[in-house]
């Protein structure tokens, strides 16, 4: 679990990151924590300028996670200056496939409300990315502590193997308000994919092998013929993965949600939101 993972992005694999840094103390924690965005930044990014993006992106993530298989990671990012928002990264700095998610956004956003929930291997920094409209990035970044036990990457998934095969590609969506009374501009809704997202790090305890890879790959939301993103994702994400999104009026009754994982699965639902949403 020392590698970072290049998954279906098309991310080279990286170096090996120190397996002893723990043991270190903080500074030699905070100097790791460098040393691998320094080596990650340009494997994503290239040499892009990355600007800091405080004023554009709210960030949150938690300082020390209480579950760390399911941590809420979220932003709330907003361009004034006529750009708009076109992706949105979330970065997990030490975990095997460091590019959490990537967020293609539909086009015309100027502000953008995003939350998902990460497996965290270790201690990291966390950051959000957001690209504008001209290509210009901007990040802000958080460090988060590790509470002890076993590294989610390699814990398995919870629940009865047999019920988790069966629930597979079930989507529920809920709105923070009823459908009927929703009169905002830009409604809220959070997606439930019932998926194991599998890391391919797990060991059976009955047979001694791995579990095989099955991470959801996609998610697309679109409401009518809009997009509303469209989702890439990796082993990072945690089990039975949860979006949270906001979305812009535009007239249609429905959203549209497709999503597929690394076997080529794909499963599919069409969500009702009421009229005017």
């Amino acid at each position: 679990m020392g590698k970072h993972m290049s998954g279906q992005m098309g991310w080279k694999v990286l170096g090996v990151i120190t397996a002893g840094a723990v043991a270190l103390g903080l500074s030699a924690l905070s100097a790791q924590a460098g040393a691998t965005w320094e080596v990650l930044k340009p494997d994503v990014f290239g040499d892009r300028t990355i600007n800091d993006g405080r004023g554009i992106i709210e960030f949150s993530a938690p300082n020390r996670p209480l579950d760390q298989s399911h941590v809420p990671v979220s932003i709330k990012a907003k361009l004034s200056d006529g750009r708009t928002i076109s992706k949105v990264y979330f970065i997990v700095d030490e975990n095997p496939m460091p590019v959490a998610a990537k967020f293609d956004m539909g086009e015309g956003r100027t502000a953008v409300s995003l939350a998902a929930k990460f497996r965290f291997n270790s201690a990291t920094d966390t950051r959000a990315v957001v690209e504008a409209s001209d290509g210009q990035l901007y990040m802000v970044s958080q460090h988060t502590k590790f509470a002890g036990g076993q590294a989610s990457c390699s814990a398995p998934p919870n629940g009865d193997p047999k019920e988790i095969a069966a629930n597979m590609g079930k989507m529920t969506l809920a709105h923070e308000a009823a459908p009927k009374t929703m009169t905002q501009l830009r409604p809220k809704a959070k997606l439930t994919v019932s998926h194991p997202n599998h890391t391919g790090m797990v060991l059976d305890q009955i047979t001694l092998l791995y579990v095989p890879l099955k991470m959801m790959e996609k998610v697309d939301v679109r409401q009518g013929d809009d997009l509303v993103f469209s989702m890439t994702g990796s082993i990072t994400l945690s089990q039975d993965p949860e979006i949270a999104f906001d979305y812009r009026v535009n007239g249609a009754t429905e959203l549209k949600v497709t999503a597929s994982d690394s076997d080529k699965t794909e499963w599919t639902k069409t969500f009702p939101i009421g009229q005017g949403s």
